[in-house]
């Protein structure tokens, strides 16, 4: 058995439930800037496909990242993996799938709440998971360089996962995989190791626009472009400040959505073939499926940090969670 097939392997066995590889070449690819101001720091080489750099670096150029600063540092390092662990060779792209059976409670008077939230905080068991596997890398190839992420670090990690085939970057910008549909959460491990690379994935989206038909916000600005100041999941998670910072438009399209939306998702056609996972964590609790608008809005800082102790939803902040709570009970009422 290869090294590639045994990591690979090793990987299904710990838990993880696609696996793919990307061989990063030596080829040299001149970043494509319009905007001068950021010419300098985007001068760099990179191995990521051109039309996802330019992709990348237009957004940009937009201002469609809003707020998240982070997005503009160091664009050169998500281009070019090389700049995140030198010498790296291959990048392992890993994906679990985060789908459950249950429904949310729609009824009057309840929220709604993204569906890669209704369990216990993903990044433990990534972490826990990718660890595990780099000790097994080390195992086999004791000379190899590894550093692992999950939704932590400064790579355009779905742009590598359809690189290694793990699915397609869908019109509403997410990875969708024929397999899996739209619920995979994704990581990846940098490794200096030369892995056997997997085929990119094919976009099979065809015509379908039903994701940007579903967008309540207009936040698919086109296929494949979508402008984060205008998302609900950026609205409700990544916005600070109070309801003065969210345009009246935009509150009214929240409709009764307190943390992300699945709005694109629900509507992918890929996700009829979806099967559910059986992984304790993503397991909602009935809080999640059936938020209590009236019992989330007075709740205090100290009961909101309690009760979401090991929950993604801690990430939007006490004052953002009231907020997005009252917009969505003043969007209830008659």
């Amino acid at each position: 058995m290869s090294i590639t097939a045994a990591i690979k392997q090793e990987a299904l066995a710990l838990g993880f439930d696609v696996v793919g590889i990307v061989h990063l070449s030596d080829k040299e690819v001149p970043s494509v800037v319009d905007n001068q101001d950021t010419r300098s720091s985007l001068n760099a080489e990179t191995t990521v496909p051109e039309h996802l750099f330019d992709r990348l670096t237009e957004w940009l150029r937009r201002g469609y990242h809003g707020t998240m600063a982070w997005m503009e540092r160091t664009p050169n390092k998500r281009a070019d993996p090389r700049q995140v662990l030198p010498g790296c060779r291959s990048i392992i792209s890993l994906g679990i799938n985060y789908l459950t059976e249950q429904r949310a409670n729609e009824q009057p008077g309840y929220g709604r709440i993204a569906r890669y939230a209704w369990g216990k905080d993903y990044h433990k068991l990534f972490d826990s998971r990718l660890k595990q596997l780099e000790r097994s890398i080390h195992r086999l190839a004791p000379d190899a360089t590894t550093r692992s992420y999950s939704d932590t670090g400064p790579l355009m990690e779905k742009a590598w996962a359809e690189q290694a085939g793990l699915g397609w970057i869908g019109k509403h910008s997410n990875l969708v995989s024929a397999e899996y549909g739209s619920w995979l959460l994704l990581g990846e491990i940098l490794t200096t190791l030369e892995l056997e690379a997997d085929e990119p994935a094919t976009d099979l989206c065809g015509s379908c626009t039903l994701c940007i038909k579903a967008c309540p916000t207009g936040a698919i600005t086109e296929p494949y472009v979508v402008d984060a100041a205008r998302c609900i999941s950026y609205l409700t998670i990544e916005l600070r400040g109070d309801e003065t910072v969210i345009p009246h438009e935009l509150q009214v399209g929240m409709g009764n959505k307190i943390f992300g939306c699945d709005d694109c998702l629900d509507v992918c056609p890929f996700n009829l073939r979806a099967e559910p996972t059986q992984e304790d964590t993503f397991q909602p609790s009935s809080l999640s499926l059936a938020p209590n608008l009236k019992e989330l809005s007075v709740l205090d800082e100290s009961t909101f940090m309690a009760r979401f102790q090991h929950s993604p939803i801690r990430r939007a902040k006490h004052q953002g969670f009231l907020r997005n709570v009252a917009i969505a009970q003043r969007n209830g009422k008659p």
